[in-house]
């Protein structure tokens, strides 16, 4: 884990109050958020508050810093400014990770070491404590997990037979099966066809009616749209909206939209929330 290293808060280009709908407890508290990929400043005075039982859909164009802030709030990008804080701790003081479940952005479940569907998703367990044999609880999760995202049939099956979309599904499973107050999701209908996005739509509705809270990085809000509570819309870097989701995002997250996404290649799954 990347630590964080406080810094001046930039100014933010635009102003914006963030809309709070929740209980008003945060769970997700970022402030002045500024953090740079080699040269490039990518965030420049981020805010983004989430409180309990929110879903959150982050929005924006390529390169608008989506992904970025997902990754800062995880502790894989460090901010040079601003501040961050989870379940109301300070994120240098926060040690409760079992607490988050993160589904990257584009991973494979596959690896160069054969692993059934269940193997996989049962790793989501180790983030609850040390190395152990699973108990009835663990294996109780992961049944659960492998049924929310349809799977249940293909528990003994290889991961490499798999196709990309349920590559995505087994990733949701196993952050699913540490039982997270928190999820946070970057673009997971990536790649996923209709159907299984209906399904990822419903294992969501099902984790809400739960009390889990959501941060989803999205190009298209599709068939979360009913799920949403509020958009968050970057732009360079910097928060333009925050509020009820703009109207044209019903089809495509802001207009004009270029569908190329030049993502990260694929990597191999990795144990653990932060690879």
């Amino acid at each position: 884990m990347t630590a964080l290293m406080p810094g001046p808060r930039a100014e933010q280009e635009t102003s914006v109050e963030p809309t709070r709908n929740g209980s008003g407890e945060p769970v997700i508290s970022l402030r002045g958020a500024t953090a740079s990929l080699g040269a490039r400043r990518v965030l420049r005075g981020v805010d983004l508050g989430v409180e309990r039982g929110e879903v959150v859909a982050l929005l924006g164009a390529n390169g608008s810093g989506k992904s970025t802030t997902v990754r800062a709030v995880v502790g894989q990008v460090p901010l040079s400014g601003g501040e961050l804080s989870l379940f109301g701790t300070p994120y240098r003081r926060f040690r409760q990770w079992r607490r988050i479940g993160y589904v990257p952005q584009r991973t494979t479940a596959a690896s160069g070491v054969p692993a059934t569907v269940r193997e996989v998703v049962s790793s989501g367990r180790l983030s609850r404590g040390r190395l152990r044999p699973l108990r009835r609880a663990d294996r109780a999760a992961v049944d659960r997990a492998l049924e929310l995202v349809g799977l249940a049939d293909r528990a003994k099956d290889s991961v490499n037979a798999l196709s990309g979309g349920q590559h995505q599904r087994v990733l949701i499973a196993r952050a699913l099966a540490g039982e997270p107050e928190l999820l946070i999701m970057d673009e997971p209908m990536a790649g996923v066809d209709l159907a299984g996005q209906q399904v990822l739509a419903g294992t969501l509705r099902e984790e809400v009616a739960e009390g889990t809270t959501v941060l989803l990085v999205l190009h298209e809000l599709g068939a979360l749209e009913p799920l949403i509570d509020r958009a968050v819309v970057l732009r360079d870097g910097c928060v333009v909206h925050d509020g009820a989701p703009p109207p044209a995002t019903g089809q495509h997250a802001l207009p004009g939209h270029d569908h190329v996404h030049p993502h990260a290649p694929e990597e191999p799954i990795r144990t653990g929330l932060l690879t």
